[in-house]
């Protein structure tokens, strides 16, 4: 394998995060929309199943050492032609972003928080050294394609349209080191929602004989090879019985993710105080929109104590024998919550509470009020910052 001894100052720059203002940087205004001539046809959102139906058109934005950011195009959707040398085949110099559009009741097209997506999308870019963008310009560029592709985002509540943009390294040659070459695209898919018939709480296996993230790993950004080396593990907890793996890590068993998702603890602490805990971001865990968005809305509400700090199983399982645990639930962009309702832990399951005045039901008080709080920013039912009106 060669490796690259010396980087170009301008790549050493950008790899620090540095302004290479020399460079073209993406400009909106300068968008070329070429409308695709066939229209394909949009499923009944009661057949949607994630990620499997793509809309017409595509956002795709090219950059070179040479000459910067390319003039954005919008066009049918269709294959992406690489050379089999290209870097993001051999080194995995790829990471990308996930979020929605929706449509109010009025039919206003709204983002959610997409501010976040574009901070996390340029910090994921600068730990793989690919190029530096405008972070405003690019989600301009997003929102033109969102309203090319305005049929597809379903009207009804709990549908959406999700956005998936992607950076790659393009460089035709092998040797590790920062791309010449990059591309910017972004595709969409229009989704239902997670759970069709209402919430289903989950069982996680903890999983600590395989690692998700590390101290100076790409934990905290989103980037492929983090999502890769999870399929296995999931698989053989999956052969079990359950739905998914709970990343411990370290000798104290520390909790970290659930899936691919942040993970919320809802007890009472040994201090009698009710408590509202998620992993710190401490470069292992991803900085979830989501997992934000629950900190701030639970700091406004004042209700319960809420903290950013380490908590172990052994913490939670003691938490279950003195029945202090309150809720678990997993938090990301596809389900907005995730409720957990079982967690298999040395050789035994420890069953977590849901909600104690109905035994039917398949999420706790608290999970259900972020989730209804949250979609009803998503939706526009409640004028809010945090819902971009697309126009």
């Amino acid at each position: 394998m060669v490796f690259t001894t010396r980087l170009p100052s301008i790549l050493v720059a950008r790899s620090r995060g540095l302004a290479t203002s020399s460079l073209r940087d993406i400009r909106a205004v300068e968008a070329i929309v070429s409308p695709s001539a066939a229209k394909k046809t949009i499923p009944p959102n009661k057949d949607l199943v994630f990620g499997q139906t793509f809309a017409d058109h595509m956002l795709e934005i090219d950059w070179t050492k040479a000459n910067g950011w390319a003039a954005p195009r919008i066009h049918q959707y269709g294959n992406l032609s690489l050379a089999p040398s290209a870097t993001v085949f051999h080194y995995g110099m790829e990471c990308f972003e996930g979020m929605k559009a929706y449509k109010d009741a009025n039919g206003s097209i709204r983002l959610f928080r997409p501010d976040m997506n574009m901070n996390r999308f340029l910090r994921s870019c600068q730990r793989l050294t690919l190029p530096d963008f405008d972070k405003k310009e690019l989600l301009e560029c997003i929102k033109k394609l969102v309203l090319v592709d305005e049929r597809w985002i379903p009207s009804e509540r709990g549908y959406s349209l999700y956005l998936r943009p992607t950076a790659i390294a393009t460089q035709e040659s092998l040797g590790v080191g920062p791309s010449s070459k990059s591309k910017i695209f972004v595709i969409s898919s229009p989704v239902g929602p997670y759970y069709k018939t209402g919430f289903a709480a989950v069982s996680l296996s903890a999983t600590s004989h395989y690692v998700r993230a590390w101290p100076g790993g790409t934990g905290d950004a989103k980037v492929g090879g983090n999502y890769a080396p999870g399929i296995r593990p999931q698989m053989e907890v999956g052969q079990k019985g359950y739905a998914q793996n709970l990343w411990l890590f370290g000798e104290n068993d520390n909790l970290t993710e659930v899936g691919t998702m942040n993970l919320f603890v809802f007890w009472k602490n040994q201090d009698g105080n009710l408590e509202l805990v998620t992993p710190p971001l401490d470069g292992t865990i991803l900085p979830g929109v989501t997992r934000d968005s629950i900190l701030t809305l639970a700091r406004q509400w004042g209700e319960f104590k809420v903290s950013e700090r380490s908590v172990t199983m052994p913490d939670v399982t003691q938490a279950i024998d003195e029945g202090r645990l309150l809720e678990m639930f997993g938090a990301g962009t596809a389900a907005i919550v995730s409720p957990i309702k079982n967690i298999y832990y040395k050789g035994r399951d420890w069953a977590i509470p849901l909600d104690p005045k109905d035994a039917s039901s398949q999420a706790g008080v608290l999970t259900k009020r972020f989730a209804d709080t949250i979609m009803s920013i998503q939706y526009g039912e409640v004028e809010h910052e945090w819902s971009v009106v697309v126009k």
